[in-house]
C-alpha cells in the first residue's frame, strides 16, 4: 500500500482521500457539532412514566430498550449522522441522571467516515402526568358511573366488586364513593365511562340512561364542554329470591310457573319453577320491558327440618323433583306442624338435613306483585331454595381465606345499623363463596396467613359437630386460593393502555341525548 505523509503533522500515514491522518482529522472536524450533550427527561413519580413529547406518557423501567429509545429521540442533530450503536452508562439509580453512550459516523472531506464515541447525559426532572394530576385533584372528573341496584342488601355489589377487581375495570378511574344504594365511579374521560358500563352490561343485566351537563360552550366554533353521567341500575333481582312472573313473561317461557325460584343471575336472569322443574331465562331487556320485584329475597329465609324424602325421577341438570315431608325447625316442641311439598331440591337433600326456604303461607305480598297469578290458583305455602347445616356460625368465625376491597371513599357519618348491616352482608357473601363452588370460580380469593393451619382447626371442629361429610368436603381447598403475589401484575398496574389524548377531553359537540338499553 502507497505510504504518504500527513499534511498537517508529518507523520507516515497510508493514503487515503483527506491526505491526513486519523489524529489530525478529529482536531479539524468534529462530527458531534450540533448534537446536545446535555438534556433533561421528565418522570411522573406517580405512575412511574416518562413523558415521550409532546404528550404521550410511556411506562419504562431505568436502563431498559424502552427508555433508550425515548432518550435517543430526544436527541436532535442525529439525522445528520449514522447511529451505529447506543447502550447505557451506569449511574447511581438515586442520582437522577442517565448516561447513554452513542457510537456515530459521517462522511468528512471526500470519501472519508468518520467513527466517534461520546456520552449524552439526561437530567431526569420530576413532572405530573395529567392523570396524576387528576387523580390527585380527586375532583376534574368528565363523566360519573353510578351504579345502584334497589333492594335491601349489598350481596350483588360485592360479587361486582370482585369481578371489577379481577379483570382491573376500575384502573382508569379518578375516584370511587359509596353511596347507600350502589357505588360512583368518577373518570377522566367519557370513552373510559363508556367501556366500563359495558363491562358491567356484560356481567349483570343493567339499564343505562345518559344525561349531560353543559359546562362552557364556544357558538364561534359550534363546540361545547360536557360533563356526562352514566345512570346503570341494576335489576332488583338476586340468586334464591322467589318471584311472580307477569303474564307476559310466563307465556314467553312457555306458560312457566308463575311463582318461580331465581337459580343465577349473570348477563341473564335464571329461574327454574320447583313444582315442574321448568327452566328459563330472560335478558336484561326482557325485564326492563315487563319489570316485576322478588317476592321475598334471602333476608326472609326460614330454616325447615327435612323428614322424608321421595324422588319422583324427574331430573334436569343438577336439580331433581320429589315430594318432601319438613317442618320448621322452630316448631320441634312446640306443635309439630308437619308440610308436605314438592321440591327441586331431591338431589341434595336427605331426611334429617336442614334447609332455607320461604314461608309463603304467613308472607302478605301486594296484589300488583301477584299480578301473574291466574284464577282458582294458590301460592304454595313454602319453597326451598337451597341446603344449609347445623352450627355453621360456631366454626366459620375464623376463616383461611380472604378477599381484596376497592379502595373507595366511605358514606359520610353512617349509622350504626348501616354498619352492622354491611356486616352482616359480607358475612352472607363469604357464607356463599363457600356454598357456590361456581360464585368462587369467577373471583380471586386469597390464602390467610397460615391458612392450612386454620383450614385444619375448621374440619376438626367441622367433624366434632358431627357435620356431613358433604359440608366438609364444600369447604375452600388450598388449591383454590391464591398467594398474594400472584396477581400483583394484573392488579397492581395503575394505568394501561389508553394513553392517547381523545378530543372530547376538550370539547365535545353538541349531540341529542339518548337512552341506551343493554
Amino acid at each position: 500500500m502507497k505510504k504518504i505523509l500527513c499534511c498537517m503533522c508529518g507523520v507516515l500515514i497510508p493514503a487515503n482521500p483527506s491526505n491526513m491522518c486519523v489524529d489530525c482529522i478529529k482536531s479539524q472536524v468534529d462530527i458531534t457539532d450540533g448534537i446536545p450533550k446535555q438534556l433533561t427527561i421528565q418522570w411522573c413519580r406517580g405512575c412511574d412514566r416518562y413523558l415521550q413529547p409532546p404528550n404521550h406518557w410511556a411506562i419504562a423501567d431505568l436502563e431498559s430498550r424502552e427508555l433508550l429509545t425515548i432518550c435517543i429521540k430526544r436527541i436532535k442533530g442525529l439525522n445528520k449522522v449514522k447511529l451505529v450503536d447506543a447502550g447505557w452508562v451506569w449511574t447511581e439509580p438515586h442520582s437522577k441522571r442517565l448516561k447513554v453512550k452513542l457510537t456515530i459516523q459521517k462522511e468528512v472531506f471526500t470519501s472519508a467516515i468518520l467513527q466517534q464515541i461520546f456520552i449524552v447525559e439526561f437530567v431526569v426532572q420530576g413532572q405530573q402526568c395529567d392523570k396524576c394530576q387528576k387523580f390527585e385533584a380527586k375532583d376534574t372528573w368528565n363523566s360519573v358511573v353510578q351504579l345502584r341496584q334497589k333492594v335491601d342488601h349489598k350481596r350483588t355489589f360485592l360479587f361486582i366488586e370482585q369481578l371489577i377487581l379481577k379483570h382491573n375495570a376500575h384502573s382508569q378511574t379518578l375516584n370511587i364513593k359509596e353511596k347507600p344504594d350502589g357505588l360512583d365511579f368518577f373518570f377522566s374521560n367519557r370513552n373510559h365511562a363508556m367501556k366500563f358500563v359495558d363491562f358491567i352490561s356484560c356481567i349483570t343485566p343493567v339499564k343505562t340512561k345518559k344525561s349531560e351537563q353543559l359546562i362552557s360552550s364556544d357558538e364561534q366554533n359550534n363546540a361545547a364542554n360536557y360533563k356526562f353521567t352514566f345512570s346503570v341500575e341494576i335489576v332488583p333481582l338476586s340468586k334464591d329470591d322467589i318471584v311472580c312472573l307477569p303474564p307476559k313473561i310466563a307465556h314467553q317461557l312457555g306458560n312457566m310457573g308463575p311463582l318461580v325460584v331465581v337459580t343465577k343471575v349473570s348477563n341473564l336472569i335464571h329461574f327454574i319453577d320447583p313444582n315442574t322443574l321448568q327452566t328459563g331465562e330472560i335478558s336484561a331487556l326482557t325485564f326492563w320491558n315487563s319489570p316485576f320485584r322478588a317476592l321475598s329475597s334471602y333476608k326472609q329465609l326460614v330454616e325447615f327440618t327435612i323428614l322424608d324424602v321421595n324422588l319422583t325421577g324427574e331430573t334436569r341438570g343438577r336439580f331433581a323433583l320429589a315430594d318432601i315431608q319438613l317442618m320448621r325447625s322452630v316448631d320441634f316442641g312446640a306443635n309439630d306442624n308437619m308440610h308436605d311439598i314438592r321440591s327441586h331440591l331431591g338431589n341434595i337433600l336427605n331426611p334429617g338435613d336442614l334447609a332455607l326456604g320461604y314461608d309463603v303461607s304467613t308472607s302478605i305480598y301486594n296484589d300488583s306483585d301477584l299480578i301473574g297469578l291466574k284464577k282458582n290458583k294458590y301460592l304454595p305455602d313454602f319453597v326451598l331454595v337451597k341446603k344449609t347445616y347445623p352450627g355453621k356460625n360456631d366454626f366459620r368465625f375464623k376463616r383461611h381465606y380472604y378477599y381484596k376491597q376497592i379502595e373507595k371513599e366511605g358514606i359520610e357519618n353512617p349509622k350504626k345499623f348501616d354498619i352492622e348491616r354491611m356486616e352482616r352482608d359480607k358475612e352472607d357473601f363469604l357464607n356463599e363463596i363457600e356454598e357456590d363452588p361456581e360464585m368462587r370460580s369467577k373471583i380471586n380469593i386469597y390464602k390467610a396467613p397460615d391458612a392450612a393451619q386454620i383450614l385444619k382447626e375448621r374440619i376438626k371442629k367441622m367433624e366434632e359437630l358431627g357435620m356431613d361429610e358433604d359440608a366438609i368436603k364444600a369447604q375452600l381447598s388450598m388449591d383454590e386460593l391464591l398467594d398474594e403475589f400472584d396477581n400483583i401484575t394484573m392488579n397492581d398496574e395503575v394505568f394501561e393502555e389508553d394513553d392517547e389524548e381523545y378530543d372530547d377531553d376538550e370539547e365535545y359537540e353538541e349531540e341529542d341525548d339518548e337512552d341506551m338499553m343493554e
